[in-house]
């Protein structure tokens, strides 16, 4: 039967440099059907218990997803591994061209394992999969050796995901560039990546991706179309991106300020839609097949920095590097962007890092450190020299910073350690949970650590949406854990696909459900997505409990504990150790794990977790 599914992933075994095709199990596209679900089923059971995330037995895992690479709206492609920055599962997610050129090349999956002797880069096309040396790119940035890598296999048309110096030397915060301008940013995937010697993939599929009821998905993809155009959510990131996040969150009093010490600054005006019109955009462009082009490309043309073209800087990167770091002028946040960019890193956790040394700094931690330089908010040119620092983990500084907030803290001191702001071991997004108490239970649960992708209450609390029929209240405790848990579940169950979130924000489950059907034959409702979701999240909890994590890891950094709020809206206001204790118990509750946070067998052999076949390679 037709589908958009490939049925077929590829093996790279890079100790013994050896590459075997590996046929879908039905019951793998059945019970998990692509992406995260794929990612989340394999991992637990090719991993070995207790494994070095830097070591041969960690497995890199390159996912597409049913509607990767048709014309399904707004898809994408994800990474899945075991994370060096917090020992757990990791999903790291990117759009562009390189998704769907993994399905152009046959395959719903890349799984690569082991460690090549030396370095090497993947290139897959039509005459096969075969490894190249990288010794003449290694040590470049994802800019040159990209264009290296173009040069050497004579052909532009090759779609390439690779590593900056920052993956090279195992920084475990280090990301994965992949076209274009498209990274799968957190959690440290490129030092996987870098640890098994790989610095890139190149793809140049020749295979066509068929639909199994083309009619039925023609009339699937108008109506997801139509939902898009409808949603006001959408027309907005059409317009600005995220960059209209800024000014939102600020005034929500949710934006990082001076490593969280607020929730509101007066730099987040120069930094939103606005700032950045004026000083850096020029046209709207778009990863494959999504009529949102959010992304708003432009140039440096003055000041310090120019000239050099950039993206869109994300509400993300705006904030960890921007208000979070004192700095308020985009054409410089554009600048430590890139730069993380270029060399390989991700910028939210970079700029929870720089948040972290310049507060220390500011209170007097580092004096045991001389190299520091004692950099102080809203120095640019120290930011750009710790960030160089930390790629290159050059002197005790820098190896130091490379290591990830949670344990540059730890060697700094107990002083420090109330300045780390992180949820086990992730750095945290830019939305401080203060004035959204469900936001903070979002972190606190989240597989991967403090992520926003994994549920994002602060939509409902921020605004007072409705949720099941009533106003979402911000600071009320009541009801948030089966709001964070219907989010999470919905969510997983759509990163199965490989959605954007951008996309999600209009296209309803109803016809997330028609295109699943028409474009692989499968046969679900809406309903489906919340089942898969729920299957996927006892799955990754097995998963992280099985590697030593526990519910002592489930709370918020202290700051958003013992410190009120000095100004916005929910100004006074902490989530207290008691309100996390509510919260959590009732999370728990929620998802039918014990008081430990534990799946019990009821719950596991009622999703389907307990009882499935084992992926073997």
């Amino acid at each position: 039967m037709n589908s958009s599914a490939m049925g077929v992933m590829l093996h790279v075994d890079l100790t013994g440099g050896e590459f075997h095709d590996i046929m879908v199990p039905d019951w793998l596209q059945e019970r998990y059907v692509g992406g995260k679900g794929f990612g989340a089923k394999m991992l637990l059971d090719l991993v070995p218990q207790g494994a070095d995330p830097l070591g041969p037995d960690n497995v890199l895992m390159f996912l597409a997803g049913p509607l990767t690479a048709t014309p399904a709206p707004a898809m994408r492609a994800c990474v899945v591994t075991k994370s060096p920055l917090t020992n757990l599962f990791l999903d790291s997610y990117f759009g562009g061209m390189f998704g769907p050129e993994i399905k152009y090349a046959g395959y719903d999956a890349l799984i690569i394992t082991g460690r090549s002797p030396e370095p090497v880069y993947l290139a897959l096309d039509h005459t096969g999969s075969r490894l190249h040396s990288a010794r003449d790119v290694w040590g470049l940035d994802t800019l040159l050796s990209n264009q290296r890598i173009k040069q050497q296999l004579d052909d532009e048309g090759f779609k390439i995901a690779n590593i900056g110096p920052a993956g090279e030397n195992l920084v475990p915060y280090a990301l994965i560039c992949c076209e274009f301008n498209r990274q799968a940013g957190r959690g440290g995937a490129g030092a996987v990546m870098g640890s098994k010697n790989l610095k890139a993939i190149a793809l140049k599929g020749n295979k066509l991706v068929h639909v199994h009821d083309p009619e039925g998905f023609k009339e699937a993809l108008a109506q997801a179309n139509r939902e898009i155009q409808d949603s006001a959510e959408c027309r907005s990131l059409m317009v600005s991106g995220t960059a209209a996040s800024v000014e939102f969150a600020n005034e929500a009093g949710l934006i990082p300020a001076n490593n969280f010490s607020d929730g509101s600054s007066p730099l987040a005006q120069k930094l939103g839609e606005k700032g950045q019109a004026q000083k850096l955009w020029l046209s709207r462009a778009a990863c494959f097949g999504c009529p949102i082009a959010c992304t708003q490309m432009g140039a440096v043309r003055s000041g310090k920095h120019a000239p050099f073209v950039t993206d869109i800087v994300e509400y993300e990167s705006a904030a960890m590097l921007g208000t979070n770091l004192g700095i308020g002028d985009p054409r410089a946040v554009a600048h430590l962007t890139k730069l993380c960019d270029l060399l390989g890193l991700d910028s939210m956790s970079t700029g929870a890092c720089l948040g972290f040394v310049m507060e220390a700094a500011q209170n007097g931690l580092l004096g045991q450190y001389p190299e520091a330089d004692q950099p102080a908010f809203g120095d640019v040119a120290a930011a750009q020299r710790l960030i160089e620092m930390i790629a290159h983990r050059q002197g005790e500084f820098g190896r130091l910073l490379g290591k990830g907030v949670r344990a540059a803290a730890a060697v700094v001191g107990p002083e420090a350690e109330s300045l780390a702001q992180h949820v086990k071991g992730l750095e945290m997004p830019a939305w401080g949970p203060r004035g959204a108490p469900g936001m903070g239970l979002a972190y606190m649960t989240a597989d991967r650590g403090a992520c926003h992708q994994r549920g994002f209450p602060v939509g409902y609390e921020a605004t007072g949406m409705e949720w099941r029929g009533k106003p979402v209240q911000a600071l009320a405790l009541e009801g948030k854990a089966e709001l964070v848990v219907a989010l999470q579940n919905y969510l997983a169950g759509t990163d199965c696909l490989v959605k954007c979130d951008f996309g999600a924000m209009g296209v309803r489950p109803e016809t997330y459900a028609r295109l699943l059907n028409t474009a692989t034959g499968m046969d679900v409702d809406a309903d489906f997505f919340d089942l898969l979701g729920e299957r996927i999240w006892n799955t990754t909890r097995v998963f992280n409990l099985r590697e030593g994590m526990d519910i002592t890891q489930e709370r918020l950094p202290k700051r958003f504990v013992q410190d009120p709020l000095p100004s916005g809206p929910h100004k006074g206001h902490r989530i207290t150790d008691e309100d996390m204790r509510s919260l959590l118990q009732d999370y728990y509750r929620v998802r039918n794990w014990d008081e430990q946070g534990r799946p019990t067998p009821e719950t596991l052999e009622r999703t389907g977790v307990q009882t499935l076949k084992r992926v073997v390679l």
